[in-house]
C-alpha cells in the first residue's frame, strides 16, 4: 500500500494544505486539538472534492444511460460474432463511435477521486507514524496525533496492536468499536445507494446483462468495504463514509429530478409533475419544461408512463406543446391519442354491426310480407273474394311449378317459393294489373 500511496505523493502537499486551512477555521470554534476540528476538516475536504467532480458525475449519468440503451445491440453483436473475438471487439468499438458513448465515462468520478483518497491515506499514515508530510509538521503533527473521534485517534486502525493504540492515547476496545461501527455504516450506505439505483432508476422494460452486473455489484461493494475497511485509519474511514453519504444523497436527488426513462422513478416523477401542472395550469421550472418538451418530441415512441402523463393532462383540459408549455384546451383537436397521433375534432361515428346472411334473408322475407299486407289493405272494400282459392291450393303439375326434384334442370328444389317470398307476392289468384302498367 505504501508503494501505491507513494505514486500519488505529488498530491499529498495540496491535500495536506487544504486540511490545514479547514483546521484553522474549525480550530477557532472547537479547539485546535479536538477531533471535531480535524474530523470536520476531512469532511470539508470530501465536500470540496465532490463539488469539483459534479461535471464528471453528470457525464457518468449520461454514459450509464447510454450504455443501458446500447445493451440490446451489444448483446446481438456478441451472439453474432461469439466465435470471432477480434471482429466482436471491432463491432463494439464501431457501435461506441456511432452512438458517441464511452464505457470509461461511467468510471470517471471514481478514477478522478482515487488520487485524493490515496493522498489522504498517505497523510494520515504519516500522522500515525509521527512523520512530517506536506505542510503538516511540528505543532500541527502533534495536534493531529492527539485528536480523537469518539475515543479513537484519527491515525488508528482496527488491526493495530494494543501498544500502538496506547501510544496514541487510546484503548484497543474504543478503536475497534468505533472502526467497526464506521465500517458497517460505510457498507450499509454503499448497499443502499446501489439498491435504490437498481430498484427505482432502471428501465424495467429492458432486461440486459448490464442489470445483472449492477445487481452483482450491489452485494460485492459492501463486502469489499468491510474487508478493506479494517486496514484503513479512522481518518480515512471518515473520508470514505462521507463520500458514500454524499453519493447516496446526490443520487437520490438525481433519481427524483432526472430519472431514467421507463423506470419506477420516472413514473413517480411524472405523477408529481402532472399534479403540479394541473393545479397551477402551467409548467414551473426550466427543468420541467425540458422534460415535457422531450416527451412531446418523442411522439409514438413514448413509453407507458409518458403516455399516461399526456393523457392525464388531456383529461384535465390541458394540452402539452412542442416548446414544453401547456395550454388550456376545451376541444379535442389539440389533444393527442395514446400512440402520439392527433385525435379527431369530434366524437367518433359508431359503425353499424354487420348482420349475418341468415338475418339479412329473414329481414327481406319480413319486408316482403309487410309490402303484401300493405297492398291488401289498399284494396277496395267491395272487391269480391276469389272463388277459385280453396283451403288446400292444388299443386300445378306443369314443369314450371313442379318442386319434387326441381322444376328445371339445375334449379334446386324450393327455389321458386323462395323467389316468390322475396318478391312479396301472395299465393293464389293475383290481382289484375292496371292497363297503364307496362307489360
Amino acid at each position: 500500500m505504501d508503494t501505491i500511496a507513494s505514486l500519488f505523493s505529488f498530491i499529498t502537499t495540496p491535500v495536506s494544505w487544504v486540511i490545514v486551512q479547514f483546521h484553522s477555521v474549525y480550530g477557532k470554534i472547537f479547539g485546535p486539538d479536538t477531533g471535531w476540528a480535524w474530523g470536520l476538516s476531512i469532511v470539508s475536504l470530501v465536500i470540496l472534492i465532490r463539488i469539483c467532480l459534479i461535471p464528471l458525475f453528470v457525464k457518468q449519468i449520461k454514459a450509464t444511460r447510454a450504455m443501458q440503451t446500447l445493451q440490446p445491440e451489444m448483446k446481438k453483436i456478441q451472439e453474432r460474432y461469439k466465435s470471432d473475438k477480434q471482429r466482436q471487439s471491432e463491432e463494439m468499438m464501431k457501435l461506441y463511435k456511432e452512438s458517441g458513448t464511452n464505457p470509461l465515462s461511467s468510471c470517471l468520478p471514481i478514477l478522478a477521486q482515487s488520487p485524493f483518497f490515496f493522498a489522504l491515506y498517505h497523510v494520515l499514515n504519516g500522522i500515525a507514524t509521527g512523520k512530517e508530510i506536506g505542510v503538516i509538521d511540528g505543532p500541527l503533527l502533534e495536534s493531529a496525533r492527539k485528536a480523537h473521534i469518539v475515543g479513537a485517534p484519527l491515525a488508528a486502525k482496527f488491526t493495530d496492536s494494543a501498544d500502538k493504540v496506547a501510544s496514541l492515547g487510546a484503548t484497543l476496545t474504543d478503536v475497534r468499536v468505533v472502526t467497526a461501527v464506521m465500517i458497517v455504516l460505510m457498507s450499509a450506505s454503499q448497499f443502499f445507494t446501489q439498491r435504490q439505483l437498481m430498484t427505482k432508476n432502471v428501465d424495467t422494460t429492458v432486461k440486459t446483462p448490464f442489470m445483472q452486473q449492477q445487481k452483482m455489484l450491489m452485494y460485492v461493494f459492501p463486502v469489499m468495504f468491510a474487508v478493506f475497511g479494517i486496514n484503513f485509519p479512522v481518518g480515512v474511514l471518515v473520508y470514505w463514509l462521507t463520500t458514500n453519504v454524499w453519493t447516496m444523497g446526490q443520487q437520490m436527488f438525481v433519481i427524483r429530478r432526472n430519472p431514467t426513462p421507463g423506470s419506477k422513478a420516472q413514473a413517480a416523477f411524472l405523477e408529481r409533475l402532472q399534479k403540479q401542472v394541473t393545479h397551477h395550469k402551467k409548467v414551473r421550472g426550466r427543468g420541467n419544461t425540458n422534460v415535457i418538451k422531450a416527451i412531446v418530441a418523442k411522439g409514438r415512441d413514448r413509453n407507458e408512463f409518458e403516455r399516461k402523463f399526456i393523457n392525464g393532462l388531456t383529461k384535465s383540459g390541458l394540452a402539452a406543446q412542442a416548446d414544453g408549455t401547456v395550454v388550456e384546451s376545451e376541444s379535442a383537436v389539440l389533444t393527442e391519442t395514446e400512440d402520439g397521433s392527433p385525435a379527431s375534432g369530434g366524437p367518433r361515428r359508431q359503425q353499424p354491426k354487420r348482420q349475418s346472411k341468415a338475418k339479412r334473408q329473414s329481414g327481406a322475407v319480413q319486408a316482403g310480407a309487410g309490402e303484401a299486407g300493405a297492398t291488401k289493405a289498399t284494396e277496395p272494400s267491395d272487391a269480391k273474394p276469389s272463388l277459385e282459392k280453396t283451403a288446400a291450393e292444388p299443386e300445378d303439375d306443369s314443369p314450371k311449378t313442379k318442386q319434387a326434384g326441381g322444376n328445371k334442370q339445375g334449379t334446386p328444389p324450393g327455389s321458386g317459393q323462395r323467389s316468390r317470398a322475396k318478391s312479396g307476392q301472395r299465393k293464389g289468384q293475383q290481382r289484375p294489373k292496371h292497363p297503364s302498367s307496362k307489360k
